[in-house]
């Protein structure tokens, strides 16, 4: 579980959590070290100089909240997801909701192509930004699956990251635009709090790796030792990187898989995009030899991505489906 950050507010309110931050252009040996330590005592780290470009991410930026600008009945065109499309509240199929609307996006060009031509006014351009920036977040999710790697000691470095190359990767990307919790008069100056609500609430996310981008709005939060809820500082230099439950059974329970959720911010809209890297539905999901020792014996039994999702879509959004795969 992830220690609870210092110095409580005297309000009673928790402090921000302050994520290790990674420069992923320093010295190679030392970035997978500081990776393999942030992913084991908080499962969550910022990357930054990252090398997505400033144009791709304002590209994509620009499609996404054009979107969700529109009128509802326009939006509607692409929905409702099923899974794919637009959704608005209703979060999956098992009753959980939030106060969100998203766009959940299978990685695939020709999928994206498909559907871009219920999104937008010029699918050409939604579909070209949109594929753009999973190109780019794609290599940046390589790149930190083989750091992981190479400090974990696993004797193929490219184990994990062939995982999501692989031409039938069953990765997504989702948009997901937390409206303001009030579209009425701001609160007045001596009042300084404003309401929040559940965005998305508790989960983990079930994938391997999730690579996340928001814009300069808080929102975030992840679950500490003792079940309290902290917020996470928002930065708009870094990505937000977290570990999945996959990561966390092929990793032999070293790396955890955090339970966050997200929280509407007052008066302010909060856009997050999300690239969720994920094996091939029978890719066979097992932890490398190197990461069972006596001392730390296998936690979890072999299993395909197809079996593990399929789980998941059966729970509802807060479940535990982890410990269903215990050895």
């Amino acid at each position: 579980m992830v220690v609870a950050p210092p110095n409580p507010a005297r309000s009673g309110k928790p402090e921000p959590i302050e994520l290790p931050v990674i420069n992923l252009s320093a010295d190679r040996s030392e970035v997978s070290k500081l990776i393999v330590k942030a992913c084991e005592q908080y499962g969550f780290f910022k990357a930054v100089h990252h090398g997505v470009s400033d144009d791709v991410i304002a590209a994509m930026e620009e499609e996404g909240l054009g979107f969700f600008t529109k009128p509802v009945c326009e939006k509607q065109r692409a929905g409702p997801a099923g899974p794919f499309g637009y959704g608005i509240k209703s979060i999956g199929v098992n009753g959980d909701s939030g106060e969100v609307e998203y766009l959940l996006l299978h990685t695939n060009p020709s999928s994206i192509s498909q559907l871009s031509h219920t999104i937008s006014d010029d699918p050409k351009k939604f579909s070209s930004a949109v594929s753009g920036y999973i190109e780019a977040v794609k290599r940046l999710a390589c790149e930190i699956l083989d750091l992981m790697a190479e400090g974990l000691g696993v004797h193929d470095p490219s184990l994990l990251s062939n995982m999501i190359r692989d031409v039938d990767s069953d990765s997504m990307f989702r948009l997901n635009h937390y409206p303001p919790s009030s579209f009425h008069t701001p609160p007045p100056p001596h009042r300084a709090t404003t309401t929040t609500e559940i965005g998305f609430g508790e989960h983990t996310d079930p994938q391997m790796l999730t690579i996340l981008r928001s814009n300069d709005v808080g929102g975030l939060q992840i679950c500490v030792a003792g079940g309290t809820w902290v917020p996470v500082t928002p930065d708009p230099t870094a990505f937000c990187i977290n570990v999945g439950d996959v990561l966390q059974a092929m990793t032999n329970g070293r790396f955890m898989s955090v339970r966050h959720r997200a929280l509407t911010n007052g008066y302010k809209y909060r856009m997050s995009m999300a690239y969720f890297g994920a094996p091939p539905p029978h890719a066979w999901l097992s932890v490398p030899p190197e990461l069972v020792t006596p001392h730390r014996p296998l936690l979890y039994r072999p299993f395909t991505w197809a079996e593990y999702k399929k789980v998941s879509y059966s729970l509802h959004l807060g479940d535990n489906r982890l410990q269903l795969f215990l050895k």
